[in-house]
């Protein structure tokens, strides 16, 4: 990325101390708070309010159980989740989300209806209690009705149209393009990929929520192994295409806070509790659904939150609906964990130690390859041990090293070599996978339960290698019974597909972070809010 795009992405991850960050943080959330308080629903344009409204009023951030939280944020009886089985799938008939290796999972998609009158919209908080707005022209909720169901049915109107687009070019011709057209067998079907992003790239809208402070929000890490959080937060503050601020034209919405950064202000080191991280997005969501009506409308079903930390799933079950209804854009897609491929979005894990791919993009050609398979790296979590016990030092062709041999350059062996080994460590993403992708080298995955990036549009199989944990033994048979002819076909796969794992500041279109705006865009594609109020 660019230079003066990570100073800014970075400003606050690298300046000042964290106990003076953290109170620039909590102290303005500590006014609002005492405003939200005091002034309660009659200053709030939402529609479904929690009296709640205490949980800024302490610096320090108490801890209590998931149970807790539930109730907390627990549901009026009219508004309700229907799974909808007879969904229109986006794509096509043969839907392009849910594929991967993994065991595939039921399509379901989110609707959210609001059932009852115009009484019970209003009559309703999370105690019980009546809100009664004043009955002016500004607080008429016939008329707050009339326009909610308004602004919402065009969306969805708009959406339905996009879905009709995408599906009519399953069989279509190929459409025109200045820029790039996706053509060939890395994609599942080019076409549809295809009219889908220029269809995001016509309508989609997101609004990014301006509550919070850095560090924690609007904020992230550009330069570690969890840039890709930092540089998409960045990327979409500073987006004109795609962010809105009138929240009336969204299509989603964004939770802009940084699990690496509550991660590193917020967590008390060695301390194995999650509470204050959990505490910190509760609060967060609780004084969104306070001031807007956005959340409560969908139960967080057209909202996303986005983390490359390890920890993201823990965070998600802070509330039970950010975790069963929400967008969850994830490194650590893992299935086994909750990861559910129809509606959260795997996220590539990118480490960019100096904020930039300068250098590690481009290799040799297949010919200049001669070494068969590489792998270096630690004894993080259970898969590696059994790949260092079968293949560290054991044969010439598979090099296969816990610590590099002083003077060996990391990147260079990846590319002198033509399979990458890219085993999962305690959690399921690797950086290796992209590592390979930038530096030519078709990527060989070991890993359970692991959802790559991108499956509903890229079609992995063409341009790596799949290898269950239980076949370690048999890598190099797996490998060598792969023909030379084949081998050069997925390396130039690979190199193809390279520009949707490339980050740019700015960003450019078709690389990494458009693609995880398409992944995104998807998600809301199979979900249909509605809005079933009768307005007279």
């Amino acid at each position: 990325m660019g230079t003066s795009g990570n100073k800014k992405c970075c400003a606050w991850f690298c300046s000042s101390s964290s106990s003076v960050k953290l109170m620039l943080f909590i102290v303005p959330l500590i006014v609002v708070s005492g405003f939200v308080s005091v002034l309660g629903p009659l200053a709030s344009n939402s529609v479904f309010l929690s009296n709640y409204s205490g949980l800024w009023n302490s610096t320090t951030v108490p801890s209590f159980s998931v149970k807790e939280s539930e109730k907390r944020l627990d549901l009026p009886p009219k508004v309700v989740v229907v799974d909808v089985h007879d969904m229109e799938e986006a794509i096509s008939d043969d839907s392009v989300l849910n594929r991967s290796s993994t065991p595939p999972h039921k399509i379901e998609a989110i609707q959210v209806q609001l059932n009852g009158t115009m009484e019970d919209m209003y009559n309703f908080s999370m105690a019980g209690s009546r809100i009664d707005p004043p009955m002016n022209e500004s607080h008429d909720p016939l008329l707050k009705a009339r326009r909610d169901f308004s602004n919402l049915d065009r969306l969805e109107a708009s959406l339905r149209r996009a879905r009709a687009a995408i599906k009519d070019a399953k069989h279509g011709n190929q459409t025109q393009d200045p820029d790039f057209v996706p053509q060939g067998p890395i994609y599942r079907n080019a076409n549809v990929f295809h009219r889908s992003y220029l269809e995001m790239e016509k309508q989609f809208k997101i609004f990014v929520y301006e509550e919070g402070e850095p560090p924690l929000f609007h904020n992230g890490p550009c330069k570690s192994i969890y840039s890709t959080e930092g540089n998409f937060i960045h990327g979409i503050e500073i987006n004109n295409q795609f962010r809105t601020r009138d929240p009336e034209k969204a299509h989603v919405f964004f939770l802009p806070f940084s699990v690496a950064m509550l991660v590193q202000f917020v967590y008390v080191r060695d301390s194995h509790d999650f509470g204050p991280i959990k505490q910190t997005v509760i609060d967060y969501v609780n004084v969104l659904a306070g001031k807007y009506p956005y959340w409560n409308r969908s139960l967080g079903a057209d909202h996303f939150m986005l983390s490359c930390h390890d920890w993201g799933p823990e965070a998600s079950r802070s509330t039970p609906y950010l975790h069963k209804n929400s967008i969850r854009v994830l490194c650590n897609a893992n299935t086994s964990e909750g990861f559910n491929p129809t509606k959260d979005v795997s996220f590539p894990e990118i480490n960019l130690q100096t904020g930039s791919i300068n250098g590690f993009i481009g290799g040799p050609s297949p010919s200049r390859r001669p070494i068969l398979a590489f792998f270096a790296g630690g004894l993080h979590g259970p898969i590696r041990p059994v790949l260092l016990e079968h293949w560290e030092n054991k044969d010439e062709d598979i090099k296969v090293h816990k610590y590099l041999p002083k003077g060996v350059s990391y990147l260079d062996m990846m590319k002198k070599s033509k399979y990458c080994i890219c085993p999962s460590g305690y959690e399921v993403a690797s950086p290796r996978v992209v590592e390979a992708i930038y530096a030519g080298c078709v990527p060989v995955l070991i890993s359970d339960h692991y959802v790559p990036p991108f499956t509903d549009v890229l079609n992995w199989k063409s341009f790596s290698v799949e290898v269950p944990v239980k076949d370690v033994p048999n890598l190099k048979k797996i490998l060598t019974k792969i023909s030379p002819r084949q081998y050069i076909r997925m390396q130039r796969r690979v190199v193809q597909v390279r520009r949707h794992f490339e980050v740019h500041s700015p960003p450019k279109r078709f690389d990494v972070f458009h693609m995880v705006l398409h992944s995104v865009w998807l998600r809301r594609l199979n979900v249909r809010v509605r809005n079933d109020i009768d307005v007279l």
